[in-house]
């Protein structure tokens, strides 16, 4: 009932920035806890970012906070990743995902994007 599509990925130099963006479509009238999760080659999916819809409550990864931004504009259907100081270890295939809960856990949201692939050089 809810398609997401990821864009912005890339390849940058370490230190640089993205910006990812995260289109909603469907049933966008709900009110979803949006987020962003990421996951490198051989590892487990790992969260990075959440935010409930007024975006009063937002929460992020220990190895991303400081460095990361999440938004959201429900006007537009649009969640955001402003990435900057990327580091080599932040490459992976980077998703969008929707949640009636607010949550960290992938096993709660069940609404996903394809993906947008972020590498960064050393």
């Amino acid at each position: 009932q809810v398609q997401l599509v990821e864009s912005g990925g890339g390849l940058v130099q370490a230190g640089g920035s993205l910006r990812l963006s995260c289109a909603a479509s469907g049933r966008t009238f709900i009110s979803y806890t949006m987020a962003w999760f990421r996951q490198a080659q051989g590892k487990e999916r790992e969260f990075v970012a959440h935010i409930s819809w007024f975006g009063s409550v937002i929460m992020y990864t220990d190895s991303v906070r400081g460095r990361f931004t999440i938004s959201r504009d429900n006007a537009k259907n649009m969640v955001y990743l402003q990435m900057n100081s990327l580091k080599p270890e932040d490459t992976a295939l980077y998703s969008c995902a929707a949640s009636t809960a607010r949550s960290s856990a992938p096993d709660e949201y069940g609404y996903w994007g394809q993906g947008t692939q972020v590498t960064v050089s050393s």
